[in-house]
């Protein structure tokens, strides 16, 4: 039962999307870019069934950032996949919430990559930092997306719950069945709401005369 509450992926520099021209592997690559954490990173990605990614491409990526024109849009869709990184770690360390076994693996691999102190890109590189973790969020992502979005609408019932009891989230036990059971409750009531929406509690002759005072 995913809820789609995340909203769709920002873009990030082109040149990811692009393979490398014959052109671009004659410019000097960016000093960012090392050879072992390049290898360290497509086995990442590999394991992820995604594929690897040249030297090149992060070298326009980079070029690409650097342009007025397009790094404030790329520079918001690192930050959303950042943001997104954090709900897979919460996702995966809270122990009132069981994540379905397909994404468990590719979320270690984020947070663990993210956490790691083997870095294709040192985050304090101008622009380009935390490119990378951005584009392994986006390589997981699509293993994740679903488990996600049930995990945050989980976070608002939970939320919801809370409100009605009247206590904080962490005294009440709110498994993800709670959640299933709230979302079919919450589904229903809309489905209802919709009807009456389009009816009448009354006979349409007597319908015009009623008024709330």
């Amino acid at each position: 039962m995913n809820a789609q509450f995340t909203t769709s992926l920002l873009p990030l520099p082109a040149a990811l999307q692009a393979p490398s021209s014959p052109r671009a592997r004659h410019r000097r690559p960016g000093r960012f870019v090392r050879t072992k954490a390049l290898a360290r990173f497509n086995q990442l990605l590999r394991r992820l069934q995604h594929e690897p990614l040249q030297r090149e491409q992060l070298v326009a990526a980079w070029r690409e950032l650097r342009d007025r024109s397009s790094s404030e849009r790329c520079e918001a869709g690192i930050e959303q996949r950042l943001q997104l990184a954090g709900a897979v770690e919460r996702m995966i360390r809270d122990a009132t919430w069981q994540a379905a076994n397909e994404a468990i693996a590719p979320a270690r691999v984020v947070v663990g990559y993210i956490h790691g102190k083997h870095e294709l890109i040192p985050q304090q590189a101008t622009r380009v930092g935390r490119l990378d973790d951005a584009i392994l969020l986006d390589a997981a992502w699509p293993k994740l997306r679903g488990e996600v979005d049930s995990y945050l609408d989980y976070c608002r019932l939970r939320a919801v719950e809370a409100g009605l009891r009247g206590c904080p989230v962490g005294e009440f036990t709110f498994t993800r069945e709670d959640w299933q059971k709230a979302r079919r409750a919450e589904e229903g009531l809309l489905a209802h709401v919709r009807r009456v929406g389009r009816t009448s509690y009354l006979p349409a002759a007597t319908a015009p005369m009623f008024r709330v005072r």
